[in-house]
């Protein structure tokens, strides 16, 4: 590879661009679809993270009910208690003592029985948050299924050609010494039209239309030199040739003297 002459090193790189050039070409008609699918695949993860974390609300809501039953029913179990305790009492200080036990344990209800309120109307409205999440998830499964359909009849299409263009591609890289194909790829992926590798056309680099100087271009034409577009930073392979077809003089017949 070393050992390769500048018009060789020129001609594996133009070869590359080929391939690439194709490969772009298969990409554009996929178009945004790539973008859209991954786009729709992560707003979906953070809808089921929130459909998650509503659930998971709910179920603590339905939890503190539970628990504050239980609470409400152990405190009627104690005033129980102690109304017969107080049929027993010795004198007022005990009796006092009692109801304000049960006093305490009336508040603990009333209390549990708010909580028990508030908790039902969080649970219903966080079903109303849990239904309306679901919808938008089901609306946007939707989207994400015809995305990946359209996306895959796409792929489908093209997908015997890219992967021999990119077993090409592989063999063509193989030609390039390394430090040239780093530059190459760096300048392509810095590029919009990503065309590293022009030709000069009409006296102008192809992709940017900069007027080379004749001097360079007699450079290109002798390919002794990777010569490169100052101003873009373009590999410039090739000159085009433009052929001029000249017209032959017609013979012209002389008459004979006679």
């Amino acid at each position: 590879m070393e050992n390769n002459t500048v018009a060789q090193k020129l001609e594996a790189l133009v070869k590359l661009q080929s391939i690439d050039t194709k490969l772009d070409q298969l990409k554009k008609l996929r178009g945004d679809l790539p973008e859209e699918v991954q786009d729709l695949e992560d707003e979906l993860e953070g809808y089921n993270t929130r459909l998650e974390r509503f659930n998971n609300e709910l179920a603590e809501f339905e939890e503190s009910i539970k628990a504050s039953k239980t609470g409400i029913k152990d405190a009627e179990k104690l005033i129980t208690k102690y109304n017969d305790q107080q049929k027993n009492v010795r004198n007022n200080r005990e009796f006092d003592a009692i109801t304000k036990e049960v006093e305490l344990q009336e508040l603990e209800i009333q209390i549990l029985e708010k909580k028990i309120t508030s908790s039902g109307e969080n649970i219903e409205k966080k079903k109303e948050e849990i239904a309306s999440l679901e919808e938008q998830i089901k609306e946007r499964n939707a989207d994400l299924d015809s995305k990946k359909q359209e996306l895959e009849e796409i792929l489908s299409d093209s997908k015997d050609e890219e992967a021999k263009l990119n077993t090409d591609r592989e063999k063509a890289t193989k030609k390039i010494e390394a430090k040239l194909l780093t530059y190459y790829n760096k300048l392509r992926g810095n590029l919009s039209n990503g065309l590293a590798v022009v030709t000069v056309k009409r006296g102008a680099a192809e992709g940017c239309n900069i007027v080379i100087p004749p001097q360079k271009i007699a450079e290109i034409k002798e390919k002794k030199k990777i010569v490169i577009d100052e101003h873009s930073g373009r590999i410039l392979a090739d000159v085009e040739v433009i052929e001029v077809v000249e017209e032959k003089p017609k013979r012209t017949t002389r008459k004979k003297k006679v």
